[in-house]
């Protein structure tokens, strides 16, 4: 569907994009369709999840978890890159978009629930609260305004919080005599509570914005 262009599009800073440029160069070079990237994602994703979830027995994992976590982040932007650079999008495209994001959540927060670094229940909280944020940004395109984007806890800050979790925890393996408690919580509790947190305040700024330009679409009306 060449004539297709999406109606929403994550705002993504123009030095990360940058990034990518080659990258989708090549992929329209070697006719790598968008959909190869978006399952691409998907595995960066279980590569997190893996290395989280092993990591209790191979604390060194824990320093290699959050780069699949980015691969996954700059995975999700190139098949968009791709996409509009071959003419592909569609919204088909769309859905197997969104589709492998969505379980790219679980499976990275699931990796870290099962960690022994934390309580389990707090990590899939996260993890529901992520699904909740992104089904949250979506009821706008639904309702036929705006997809929203906005908010302190989309997926790329998700992704950056539990680097810092995951990194933090492994210095005080190393240099804080193992001690990974602060408080009655370890480090990865602290960052899921975080998470949740920051996907409540982000549900909320983004309900408003939503309900605000479908109040501006009826007054135009």
């Amino acid at each position: 569907m060449a004539d297709y262009e999406p109606t929403s599009r994550r705002p993504i800073a123009e030095v990360f994009r940058r990034t990518a440029q080659g990258a989708t160069r090549l992929c329209l070079r070697l006719g790598v369709h968008p959909d190869a990237i978006s399952y691409l994602s998907l595995f960066a994703a279980a590569l997190a999840g893996v290395c989280f979830w092993k990591s209790g027995a191979h604390p060194i994992l824990l320093l290699f978890a959050p780069g699949f976590c980015y691969l996954r982040l700059w995975c999700n932007m190139l098949d968009g890159m791709v996409a509009l650079a071959s003419g592909k999008a569609s919204w088909r495209g769309e859905i197997l978009n969104d589709l492998p994001d969505r379980i790219s959540d679980v499976l990275i927060f699931a990796g870290v629930a099962h960690s022994g670094w934390m309580n389990p229940i707090i990590a899939y909280w996260a993890a529901i609260f992520a699904l909740l944020t992104a089904y949250v940004g979506m009821f706008g395109q639904a309702v036929g305004v705006q997809r929203e984007f906005s908010g302190i806890m989309s997926k790329p800050w998700r992704m950056v919080i539990l680097h810092a979790g995951a990194w933090l925890t492994l210095a005080c393996l190393w240099w804080n005599e193992s001690a990974i408690r602060f408080g009655r919580l370890t480090v990865l509790d602290w960052v899921c509570l975080i998470v949740v947190a920051g996907c409540v305040q982000t549900m909320t700024i983004r309900l408003k914005r939503i309900m605000a330009a479908l109040r501006s679409k009826s007054a135009a009306h």
